[in-house]
């Protein structure tokens, strides 16, 4: 068995963990986060291929070195991922206007007017939210009404089929009975 499929994943791994770095040193956005957590992601798939296929080797020399180089990768991907956290952290923290990069009493305003609009604009959906129940329970209500209606149809339309019957029972009953007259 040759260890060429483990050299296309570590080229592979190589070339993410690239792509992540230039990801995470690019500009500080919710996108760039989501797409170095992809990269991450696929780095994280490739080790364990690459571990599989170096516990595959049947020489144990070859096989020792090729685990060494896993190990080396894994420590690599976790110095990403303890990186991509403390930015993604700090792309949330922005995103609410709680960076500590901002100081001084302009921020401070901004932060607080930041949060203003924040939370009106929470209570505006807290709003929605209410009147979609009511609108909901209003609706449920009148559902519940015709339904009521409609089985009240239901045995009023039953009774007089009932009489119908009946009335038609004794209309054959009385045919009979002048027919044998």
């Amino acid at each position: 068995m040759s260890s060429i499929p483990f050299e296309r994943y570590d080229d592979e791994f190589r070339t993410l963990t690239e792509q992540v770095q230039d990801s995470l040193q690019k500009e500080s956005s919710p996108q760039n986060i989501k797409y170095s957590s992809s990269l991450l992601s696929q780095c994280d798939d490739l080790i364990k291929q690459m571990a599989v296929e170096a516990r595959g080797v049947p020489d144990a020399s070859t096989k020792k070195e090729l685990l060494k180089k896993v190990k080396e990768c894994k420590a690599q991907l976790q110095s990403l991922k303890d990186e991509h956290s403390k930015i993604s952290s700090k792309v949330d923290r922005e995103s609410l206007g709680l960076s500590s990069s901002s100081k001084g009493g302009g921020s401070h305003d901004n932060r607080k007017e930041r949060l203003l609009q924040t939370e009106n604009s929470l209570n505006k959906q807290n709003d929605t939210l209410e009147n979609a129940r009511r609108v909901m329970a209003d609706t449920e209500n009148v559902a519940l009404e015709i339904t009521t209606e409609l089985g009240r149809n239901r045995e009023t339309l039953e009774s007089a089929h009932g009489r119908v019957r009946e009335v038609s029972g004794l209309t054959n009953r009385a045919r009979r009975i002048l027919q044998s007259m």
